[in-house]
């Protein structure tokens, strides 16, 4: 079972939802997955298809599918500090799932956070974000669980949480605080904007899509710092640590967040997870593999136009310039700066000695973002387990980087990440082997025992 911080689970549920006005007929049997029964008497086909395309750019079958289980059957287990709670089963089955719901009750939950039986859910579920969610598009995804998911009579196992954590009703207060009534969240959406692109994607990114939940960050009482661009630039201006990785701005800054990518290359990154200037890694994998890459064209347009329209958070930050003083160092044999020696074992094949690497092959490092970030944390993850850049309909070839946890010492990790993060002009603080075995024990559970593994 993969196990997730308290940060993370605000944002498993769903990547991005959609009016179902915006999935043209022509496109919907492209869209209709191995979970589909038939579209049962009564149930409008074309309503069920555009659910079924909400659902699918909603990633719900990540959260809600267990290592092997049916879609959507439920019992993935997330791990937390104070216990360990189970992802329930939203199939139609009245017994197990969620089929005795109306739509309603449906809609309360996804957008209020209350459960059928009164109870809260934990902010797990992004229903502050999901919220702003319209009612055609809670409709389409009601009418695509109850007529086009398969009812599984999967029990999923009772949360283990500790007390008083295990308590719900507390969760009243924490929604009253930090959650916008439906309402509220509506009208926030309803607010002017330069042209009707650039409302559909603050609509599309900070509702249904619930960006923040991962890309902004959160105070200690775990809601996020700004909901909404209205509420400033705290909003999307990167968030705290998800299972060893860090979430990056996904601002207007130079280095470390959109400021040098253009709209097109966010919507290429959406469709391909791989563009020139980088690879999806870590959640954003899932979140293009599931979600994005099968959003319309003129959606990835809406999401790209209003990241764009967002300014820096850290106006501070100089431009990144290349510098290749290292380059021509490492090329010429000298390996004399720390971390440089390892660089060249184990990294340069790929990624170059001039750090361009082989873009949407093998990310570049020079100049990446999440290179450059101030923490770490992401490097040292992907050296230590590896990543895979998957395939797409768009982008069908899969490349995968080693982890290099059971061949490099903490202090070798460091002195690579940290070798990375100042060469080419990226020039950002150095790791500490300090550093990299903290993220190594964090994964020990969810990333097959990283931590026990043998070093050489």
């Amino acid at each position: 079972m993969r196990s997730r911080k308290w940060a993370a689970l605000a944002a498993l549920l769903g990547t991005l939802g959609l009016s179902p006005a915006l999935l043209p007929a022509a496109h919907a049997a492209e869209f209709q997955g191995t979970e589909r029964q038939g579209t049962e008497p009564g149930a409008d086909p074309a309503l069920v298809a555009q659910g079924e395309y909400v659902a699918r750019a909603s990633d719900c079958v990540a959260c809600h599918t267990a290592p092997g289980g049916r879609p959507f059957a439920g019992g993935l287990s997330f791990a937390l500090p104070f216990g360990t709670i189970y992802a329930p089963n939203i199939t139609p089955d009245p017994g197990n799932g969620i089929g005795s719901y109306t739509e309603a009750e449906f809609a309360r939950a996804v957008r209020e956070g209350v459960r059928r039986d009164g109870a809260s859910l934990y902010p797990a579920m992004p229903f502050p974000s999901y919220a702003r969610m319209t009612d055609a598009d809670i409709h389409a995804l009601y009418i695509y669980f109850m007529h086009g998911v398969a009812p599984v009579a999967n029990h999923v196992r009772p949360n283990d949480v500790m007390w008083p954590l295990s308590m719900r009703w507390p969760l009243i207060l924490w929604r009253a605080a930090f959650a916008p009534s439906v309402k509220a969240a509506q009208a926030a959406s309803a607010r002017p904007f330069a042209d009707p692109q650039t409302a559909r994607g603050a609509y599309l990114v900070e509702g249904p899509g619930h960006c923040g939940a991962c890309h902004s960050p959160r105070a200690m009482t775990m809601q996020e710092s700004a909901l909404t661009a209205a509420d400033g630039t705290r909003f999307l201006a990167g968030g705290g640590a998800v299972d060893g990785w860090i979430p990056v701005s996904l601002r207007g800054e130079n280095r470390t967040g959109l400021g040098r990518w253009s709209e097109e290359d966010i919507v290429a990154f959406l469709k391909t997870g791989r563009i020139l200037n980088g690879s999806a890694f870590g959640g954003m994998t899932d979140a293009v593999g599931h979600g994005t890459q099968y959003l319309t064209d003129a959606d990835l347009h809406a999401i790209a136009h209003f990241l764009k329209s967002l300014p820096a958070g850290d106006t501070a930050q100089r431009p990144w310039i290349y510098d290749a003083t290292l380059a021509g160092a490492l090329h010429s044999g000298d390996v004399s700066v720390q971390g440089a020696r390892v660089y060249v074992d184990r990294c340069a094949a790929c990624h170059r000695t001039d750090g361009h690497g082989y873009p949407t092959v093998f990310p570049p490092l020079a100049g990446n973002p999440v290179v450059m970030d101030k923490s770490p944390d992401s490097l040292i993850h992907i050296v230590l387990t590896g990543d895979t850049v998957r395939a797409t309909r768009n982008a069908p070839s899969a490349f995968v980087m080693p982890g290099f946890a059971a061949r490099l010492s903490d202090q070798k990790i460091a002195d690579v990440v940290s070798f990375i993060r100042k060469a080419w002009g990226n020039d950002a603080p150095p790791a500490r082997a300090e550093d990299v075995a903290r993220i190594r024990k964090a994964l020990a559970g969810s990333e097959a025992g990283v931590a026990s593994l043998p070093l050489n």
